[in-house]
Parts: C-alpha cells; structure tokens; sequence
C-alpha cells in the first residue's frame, strides 16, 4: 500500500477546510430564508462539527497509522475514503453551481435570481450526495450479468457455444469476512450453467489472512468442465511491509494454496490443453503484467511453448495494457480476457455508450474490444477497492459464449 505522507494529509485537510469554508458562506445565504433563529444554528453548528470531526480523524488515524493491524488499517482507510469522498464531492459541486450562478445572475431579476440560485443551489449538493451515498450502501453488491458472444472460424466446432464465466478483481479483504455479501453472485454465476469459470486476478488487496473462511463461499461455485485463475498485481503483497522476505513468501504461498482449497487451477506462465471430440483449444494463464509502475512477472513467451500449434487460444491476463504491448499483431491469440481497471468504480452507461475517468489512464478498460481477429474483454470487477462505492460502474459477472462462424 502506498505511504502517504503528513504533508500530503494536511493538504488534504486544508482543501477540506477551504471548500467547507466557501459552502458555508454561500450556504449563509440560503439560510436566511429560514426564519428560526434556532434551526439554523443547529444546522452551522451541525456543518462544522462534522468537517472538524472529519478533518481531526483523517490527521489522528495517519498520526497513528503504523500501529494500527494492516486489515484493520485498510478498513479504516477505506471507511474515511468514502466519507471523504461522500462530504467533500456534493460540496465542491454546490460551490462551483452556486458561484457560477450568482456570477451570471444579471440574466435575472434580484428576487428571482436570489431564489432560481437557492433552489439550484441546493439540488447541485444533495443530487450527488445522494448518489455517492446510493453507490455505497446500494450499488456495490448489485451485481450485474455482462453477456458476450464472440465468434471466430478459428473456433473447432465442437467448442461451439462454449460458455466461459469471469469474474475478477474481487480484493476479498474489503468485505470484511461479510460472506454473505456474496450470495448474490454465486447464484448468478451458478445459474448462467458454465463450462468452465475463471478468475483473472486481485482475489485479495494484500493479505492471505483476508481468505479466512471464504472456501465455504467459493466451493459452492459450479462448472460442467473446470475452473482456472491467475494472479493480480494485488496477490503478491507488493503494497505492504514485510518483517521479513520469508514473511512476504509465506502470505504468497498461502494466497496460492487457497485456490487449491476451492478448487481452482492457478495457471503461472502455463497453458492447459482443453479436448473434446478429437479437437483442441488451449487455456493460458500468466502472471501479472503491467506497464511500470506495475511489475511484469508474466512471461508469455514461456506459457505459449507447448500450445504454438493449437489455432484457437484464450489468454488470461490481469492487465489489460498486456493486450496492446504483447499480444496484438505479435501472437495469434484470439480472445484475452482481463480486469484491473474496476472501470475506476464511476462512471456512465446507457448502452453502447460509455465513458469513466479511467478511460484517460487505459485506452481499453470495461467491455469488449477487437482488432482485425483479436478480441479483448475487460471485466469491471466484483469487488472494490480503496473508495468503498460503485456509482454508475455497477459489480460484474461475464458470461462469454464463443461461437463457431466458420
């Protein structure tokens, strides 16, 4: 996990404080329609308990950070993430409405611009508090079913119809050994009746311990012919501090042993052979690979040795940059399924249309792509991560049924 530093917590402190300062003078105005004298003191003295209350918590939890059990800490963190998130957004957003309208208010009389301003003003706040507030309590466990079908000649046609689930991304330890929360998905990627299910990485934030009792939820999962996984640049405890090397290698072990417990196949530089009917297709999976800052344990080169000769070839990959840099134009690899982006968490999608604030950060982050024959499937994830909400980026199931069109 990355270190933030007292200095950059304090900057953040001082935006806090800045924004709630501006609200607070414009929310003045809107105030004075209030004739008790009593009901809005109770609401400037409510404001700003709750920007010191969050401010001084924020500066103690970093003060004493260090001392605090690395699951515990991340739950922390993640809590006044989304606090944070949940109280400086809708603000900063009454602001800049309630500026630019008082800045343009010659376009009305005094008395109508006084109260279009108020009204508009007050909307610009809560419409996005309560969307950010839907996002956490609602939205993160409504999981959604993506279905794609994707055809190609180079398909046998015995794997016509072939049906793949994916699931990704799930960093268990932000649950909060909640089991149940997870209900839901089971179900869902039970019913859809898959040949084979695969997991493309980032099942914990950092620790094994974040596994503890989550075989009972997993050994329910069901697939007619296998289920696979690879790792995620989250699996390897590269984000946290180790007392020692053997320390950071046991939590790895132990990260790999747990999808032996749940009865999945963890495909490391490897490719599985898949056969029926006489035909073949070939399954491969790799360790991460990423743009720096992100390390690259994968090595394609070594997992496609023994499988060169099989025409059609599923690759699972963590990251999708791998797609762009090593498998594009370089392999005949016809579909490569990924995750990592979580489609940033936020963002907007009416059918083909779509659009989050990652797409600046990754050219292909939530969907399916192609190029020429080469097809690319990002999955949003199942879990999250850091900011505890999914505002328009609801949780993902990906079904992916291949089609034979030769």
């Amino acid at each position: 996990m990355k270190k933030v530093s007292l200095f950059q917590i304090i900057l953040l402190c001082l935006a806090i404080l800045l924004i709630d300062i501006t609200a607070f003078y414009w929310l003045q105005s809107i105030t004075r329609l209030i004739d008790s004298p009593i009901l809005r003191t109770v609401i400037n003295v409510l404001f700003w308990l709750f920007t010191f209350g969050l401010i001084t918590s924020i500066l103690v939890l970093k003060i004493t950070l260090d001392n605090i059990n690395p699951i515990r800490k991340q739950k922390l963190i993640s809590r006044f993430y989304g606090l944070g998130i949940l109280s400086f957004a809708p603000k900063l957003i009454f602001v800049i409405v309630i500026s630019i309208l008082y800045f343009t208010n010659f376009l009305f009389s005094k008395s109508e611009s006084f109260l279009f301003i108020a009204i508009v003003g007050l909307l610009s706040g809560f419409l996005p508090f309560f969307v950010i507030l839907y996002g956490i309590l609602k939205a993160l466990y409504r999981f959604k079913v993506y279905h794609e079908i994707i055809s190609s000649k180079l398909l046998p046609k015995s794997f016509d119809g072939l049906r793949i689930v994916q699931i990704s991304d799930l960093h268990l330890g932000s649950f909060n050994y909640k089991y149940k929360k997870l209900d839901s998905a089971i179900e869902k990627i039970n019913a859809l009746q898959p040949d084979y299910i695969v997991m493309t990485g980032d099942l914990v934030n950092n620790y094994a311990v974040e596994l503890r009792g989550w075989d009972n939820v997993f050994n329910r999962l069901k697939s007619k012919e296998g289920k696979y996984a690879i790792l995620g640049n989250h699996d390897y405890g590269d984000y946290s501090e180790w007392k020692t090397p053997k320390a950071k290698q046991k939590n790895f072990e132990l990260i790999q042993h747990f999808y032996k417990k749940i009865d999945f196949k963890l495909l490391m530089n490897e490719a599985e052979v898949i056969s029926k009917n006489g035909e073949e297709i070939a399954l491969i999976g790799v360790e991460n690979w990423g743009k720096p800052p992100f390390k690259q344990y994968g090595n394609l080169r070594r997992a496609l040795l023994k499988v060169k000769d099989i025409p059609f070839k599923i690759l699972l990959s963590h990251d999708p940059t791998h797609w762009t840099e090593e498998v594009i134009d370089k392999t005949d690899i016809s579909l490569m399924l990924a995750g990592h982006t979580h489609g940033m968490q936020a963002g907007f999608q009416y059918k083909n249309l779509k659009w989050s604030p990652i797409k600046y950060k990754f050219k292909h982050w939530a969907g399916l792509y192609k190029h020429n024959e080469q097809y690319l499937y990002v999955n949003r994830g199942l879990g999250w991560l850091g900011f505890p909400a999914r505002i328009g980026m609801r949780p993902e199931i990906t079904l992916i049924e291949l089609v034979d069109n030769g």
